[in-house]
């Protein structure tokens, strides 16, 4: 394969969009309870202040980082990535 068809591949597969989410936390309750809930309610998620948040790409937890606050824009949250989880662990 020559250098530019792999350029090519390469691109076409860095362009596939993928879902990320970033996991501040869960909760488990029973249906009664939550449809008891309204406006204002809070549910306590298994997560800690400080503890890292989980970044999950299709399903798939590849990273950890902290909650910031965004520099450019003080109004909106961003990760800071502070551990890359690989198939066999975890590395800083």
């Amino acid at each position: 394969m020559s250098d530019e068809n792999v350029d090519r591949n390469l691109d076409a597969v860095l362009g596939i969009p993928v879902d990320m989410q970033v996991v501040l936390g869960s909760a488990t309750m029973p249906v009664a309870s939550l449809l008891k809930l309204g406006r204002g309610a809070v549910i306590p998620l298994d997560h800690r202040v400080g503890e890292p948040v989980d970044i999950v790409v299709n399903g798939r937890t590849v990273a950890r980082g902290e909650i910031v606050v965004v520099e450019d824009d003080n109004s909106r949250f961003g990760v800071s990535l502070t551990e890359i989880v690989g198939a066999k662990g975890s590395y800083a």
